[in-house]
């Protein structure tokens, strides 16, 4: 992954948010975030070669497949990476031509000659100039064009590159602040693991440079081969240690207390905002996940209508609260996605993944401020739905539960055969709300207790069941007016 990015720092916030969202366990991230250092030495190793030939090529191949028309959307995205290789390429090629009045510089010079014979300094400046450029690769280019130019000697080139290998985790360490502790901790073992290498190989500078030279004579490819050298270092020393540096990160980095049982968003990724496919994929997983909590509900409402919980009511309100939250951050992330940026068919997405997720707000609503106000009314009046009664609305709850995950598998899949089910599913509980009103009319007539006691509570029920139906119908609209099979109006042709 680092040689294709050309950044480990991108890895690193990558592996992050995956940890972050329990997606991969801290122990594992940090022995990506290993591989993804060898990776940018690897990436180094290519790009110390000239390769200024490669920049118009790349440039123009790139910039005629993003802008064909006739090429998807994939391949635009090719024509796109093309164009960003082809611009760090020809960048470097500029530092290094930019540096070249550097050699001829006094004050240059002056100013080096004393970070030679101080470590500590040369470290720090290695590391500070890293951050600045946001990037550990460009920042050792420079520093072996550096030396391969004779602007510096090697072994400050050696201890700049040692710098910068700190440098490099200062940049994911910052980037990642506004992670949970989980997320953060991949990042510091990280800078442990370098910080610790840096002790350690620091002291046998002075004995290694004179050996450094064996496998090439060019400076610059010495200056990348110690790169590489020592990353590959790390790794086989700290892989075996990688659990004891995770304990010493999470200790450094402790799990937040948590306050309250408030659910947050889990699958909103903020930095997939620039790229609309992963945004809007984001988004979905977590409309999928306020669903859930819908289905959880649904369910749990009717354990109290069946058992008079009290407790399990206000478990259900607590739980509208977070339906709330989520629902609010899913519009908030959806309102940050450029519009103008969106395809067509995104666009359309877009629109239904939000008018779902408020579909399922509403519903929230429904249940928390009728359907639970109406348990409670029950268990205040102390009465029991009859036999018949509560068979009657069990069986339409049931329904309305099975067309809520009809409603998932619509939202997710566009099937048409499920649409046309899911649509259908409004007048079969129609139908059953016909047929319950009588049979409750029925009984009230026969003089039965217990229906009169819950009459209204019975007819206010399916009332809301049909409520809650129709929100959820709604999915199945898109589908069915893409198929061509629903009519714009139900109302007869007036004669003017």
């Amino acid at each position: 992954m680092a040689v294709a990015l050309q950044s480990s720092t991108a890895v690193t916030l990558i592996t992050s948010s995956f940890a972050s969202k329990g997606l991969l366990t801290t122990v594992s991230g940090i022995a990506v975030v290993l591989g993804a250092d060898i990776g940018t030495t690897l990436a180094a190793q290519i790009l110390i070669f000239d390769l200024s030939w490669l920049v118009p090529v790349l440039l123009t191949a790139g910039y005629i497949i993003s802008r064909l028309k006739a090429f998807d959307d994939r391949y635009k995205h090719v024509g796109h990476a093309m164009l960003g290789v082809g611009l760090v390429l020809l960048s470097l090629k500029l530092v290094i031509e930019a540096s070249a009045p550097f050699q001829e510089s006094d004050l240059l010079q002056r100013l080096i000659v004393p970070l030679g014979n101080e470590p500590a300094l040369a470290l720090i400046l290695g590391a500070l100039l890293t951050w600045a450029m946001h990037s550990s690769l460009a920042s050792v280019l420079l520093f072996a064009s550096f030396v391969g130019s004779g602007i510096i000697p090697l072994s400050l080139g050696v201890l700049l590159v040692l710098g910068a290998n700190l440098g490099g985790t200062l940049i994911a360490y910052g980037d990642t602040l506004g992670e949970n502790p989980i997320g953060r901790r991949i990042p510091v073992a990280n800078m442990i693991i370098r910080g610790a290498g840096i002790l350690m190989v620091l002291p046998f500078i002075s004995y290694t440079i004179p050996y450094l030279s064996v496998l090439s004579d060019d400076a610059a490819r010495t200056i990348v081969n110690f790169h590489t050298g020592f990353n590959l270092a790390l790794a086989i020393v700290f892989l075996p240690f990688i659990g004891l540096i995770d304990k010493l990160a999470t200790k450094l980095i402790p799990n937040r207390k948590q306050k309250s049982s408030k659910l947050s968003p889990k699958f909103l990724d903020y930095t997939a905002l620039d790229h609309p496919t992963s945004a809007l994929l984001s988004a979905e997983r977590e409309t999928l996940r306020i669903s859930d909590l819908i289905g959880k509900m649904l369910e749990d409402t009717i354990e109290v209508f069946r058992t008079d919980n009290k407790r399990l009511a206000r478990k259900v309100m607590k739980c509208d609260n977070d339906v709330d939250r989520i629902y609010s951050a899913v519009k908030k992330y959806l309102a940050k996605i450029t519009l103008e940026s969106l395809s067509e068919q995104e666009s359309q997405k877009h629109m239904h993944i939000l008018t779902f997720a408020t579909n399922l707000e509403h519903i929230g609503d429904i249940i928390d401020k009728s359907l639970i106000e109406l348990a409670e009314k029950k268990i205040r009046k102390q009465a029991h739905f009859s036999k018949e009664g509560f068979a009657e609305i069990q069986e339409a709850y049931t329904l309305l539960i099975e067309n809520l995950k009809l409603a998932q598998h619509v939202f997710m899949s566009d099937d048409l055969q499920m649409a046309r089910q899911l649509f259908q599913g409004k007048q079969v509980l129609k139908d059953m709300e016909i047929k319950s009103a009588e049979r409750h009319m029925r009984r009230l007539s026969e003089g039965i207790s217990a229906t009169h006691r819950t009459s209204s509570i019975h007819l206010d029920l399916f009332r809301d069941m049909r409520r809650i139906q129709s929100y959820l119908s709604v999915v199945a609209y898109k589908t069915l007016e893409e198929a061509d099979e629903l009519h714009e109006t139900r109302l007869k042709t007036a004669d003017v």
